[in-house]
């Protein structure tokens, strides 16, 4: 498969404010891919190329802001591994599943996945469900297997084979499920969605459908830009994650809107 594309010096300015974007949003409350995969599209690129690469940029940036949650003590990844490991078999088989899939059909479903997260992520009961739970958290050994089985066979499948929004997916499960705050939530949302896409990502890289002049780059700028959301997000809690989060699907949304 062809994964050479010539690229101008405007067009490379162009996808390196969306990498830093997209890394700062994608760090705070996930959701970066519906930046980073219109902006790929928009210059040309294959989509089979456009997903495999989406996933090597996305890998950079959840690396990094995982890390970040971790250093910072606000997640223990030994405490989550059997969701660990659904999530990964779930990104498999979802990365498998869509390389099958035809150009032509996955031209069409891109376009429409990105626009359906958005307009879901942005519904307005979203904001009022983002509410810090009044109930206590519920530990990580306090969770049935099968609810975290389920949980990350079903995202990590979703981000293995299309992927929009998967940390805002992930967030809303890790709030409504496991009754945790925006930030633990965030830190949960950012290791799983690095665990799905590095597991897509290795997919990928076998399939050779990744363009990695256009991912290495953009994937280093998005790591810088989540780098700075994810400290952003420890430092300003709740109050600033969830206006910002919001006002970014939405602008997503508008601009799909109007590109149709």
């Amino acid at each position: 498969m062809e994964t050479a594309i010539a690229l101008d010096f405007a067009t490379l300015l162009l996808l390196g404010g969306v990498a830093l974007l997209a890394g700062f949003i994608d760090a705070i409350a996930g959701g970066g891919g519906m930046l980073v995969m219109p902006a790929l599209l928009s210059i040309g690129m294959p989509p089979h190329l456009v997903v495999g690469t989406n996933k090597l940029v996305g890998t950079f940036g959840t690396f990094s802001a995982s890390l970040t949650f971790i250093r910072k003590g606000l997640f223990q990844p030994g405490l989550w591994w059997a969701m660990s490991f659904a999530t990964c078999v779930g990104a498999f088989i979802g990365a498998v599943l869509i390389y099958l899939m035809s150009p032509g059909v996955l031209k069409k479903l891109l376009p429409l996945a990105i626009l359906l997260a958005a307009a879901y992520l942005a519904w307005p009961r979203r904001a009022r469900s983002a509410t810090i739970s009044l109930e206590p958290p519920l530990p990580p050994d306090a969770i049935r297997r099968g609810v975290k089985w389920l949980t990350g066979g079903l995202i990590g499948f979703y981000d293995g084979f299309i992927g929009p929004g998967t940390g805002a997916f992930w967030m809303a499960a890790a709030m409504k499920l496991f009754r945790l705050d925006l930030v633990a939530a965030a830190g949960v949302a950012r290791f799983m969605n690095f665990i799905s896409n590095l597991t897509a990502l290795l997919t990928f890289m076998a399939l050779g459908t990744i363009n990695y002049a256009v991912g290495l780059s953009m994937g280093l700028l998005l790591m810088i830009g989540s780098f700075i959301g994810a400290h952003s997000a420890i430092r300003y809690g709740a109050p600033f994650i969830r206006p910002v989060f919001l006002i970014v699907v939405l602008l997503m949304a508008g601009r799909l809107i109007i590109a149709d």
